[in-house]
């Protein structure tokens, strides 16, 4: 479920070839996420961000210090944004997006799901045109090319990805998340309460990265977050595109970080519920 039954398996060697960032977008995450996983120290230190519940860790930092140097050091006119704060004019046209750990609260309480996204922007045509996650605890990686398919990477063998079928929004499996900000997390709640008796059920990882790969493996239906950052999303949500997903609206207006993404046979209809559950609360304000 969720890869496609009519396309066979490919080497990494194969997908890689498909574009030419995918390969120095997928070294790059891989070493990343390798020591995340096997350089974690026993004494994690830990800072606070917006909020007390919004930690990083010194692992983070380390992390995205790796990305840079590996992607700029291969392509050092390239822009680099990142969420512990690198920030690189392009010089060619070309941004790359990281996420060095997200799921930074389940790496600290040591709930394997967690991950390190890297993508790369195409600033001529504004669009992402490589995304790749990596999940380490799992074993799994995904890549996605802007009009080249998504697929899952286990060892060397990569599988072309199609979200599943479903066409009821009563079984629809959905995914969400929520920000760091009590008024916000509030209204988030309310939606949620909304929205249970409508659907199948609701799944909460704690990790948008989990999400989006779950969507586009077919192990969820839908989900939708909103206040997001773009280095949480840039990744993701082209891979979940090049499954067969279909974007929609929510939360604030022109705000990359807030969305949601659907299988098409309940898109419109998730799209109406969740309109409908959010429905005079600040956090969908799309036409102000």
């Amino acid at each position: 479920m969720g890869t496609s039954s009519d396309a066979p398996a490919r080497t990494l060697e194969e997908v890689l070839a498909l574009h030419p960032l995918a390969d120095l977008a997928w070294r790059a995450a891989s070493e990343a996420g390798r020591f995340l996983l096997t350089e974690r120290p026993d004494d994690l230190s830990v800072e606070s961000k917006s909020t007390p519940t919004d930690v990083v860790t010194s692992m983070d930092k380390a992390a995205e210090h790796l990305l840079f140097e590996r992607l700029l050091g291969e392509r050092p006119g390239d822009g680099l944004m990142g969420e512990e704060g690198s920030d690189r004019t392009s010089e060619t046209g070309i941004r790359w997006i990281v996420d060095p750990l997200d799921g930074t609260v389940n790496y600290l309480y040591r709930i394997p799901l967690w991950g390190v996204s890297v993508a790369a922007e195409d600033q001529d045509i504004g669009a992402t045109v490589v995304g790749v996650i990596v999940t380490p605890e799992t074993g799994e990686g995904f890549i996605g090319m802007r009009g080249g398919g998504a697929w899952r990477v286990v060892g060397d063998v990569c599988e072309r990805l199609h979200v599943r079928a479903c066409d009821s929004l009563s079984l629809t499996m959905v995914a969400t998340g929520f920000c760091y900000e009590p008024d916000i997390r509030a209204e988030q709640a309310l939606i949620v309460q909304r929205l249970i008796s409508r659907v199948r059920d609701i799944r909460r990882t704690g990790c948008a990265v989990v999400d989006f790969t779950w969507l586009a493996s077919g192990q969820t239906d839908a989900y939708y977050e909103a206040h997001l950052n773009v280095w949480d999303v840039a990744a993701g949500l082209l891979i979940a595109r090049e499954a067969g997903a279909e974007i929609g609206a929510f939360g604030p207006k022109d705000d990359p970080g807030s969305f949601l993404v659907a299988v098409p046979g309940i898109a419109a209809a998730f799209q109406g519920a969740i309109d409908e559950c959010s429905a005079g609360l600040g956090i969908n304000k799309r036409d102000a």
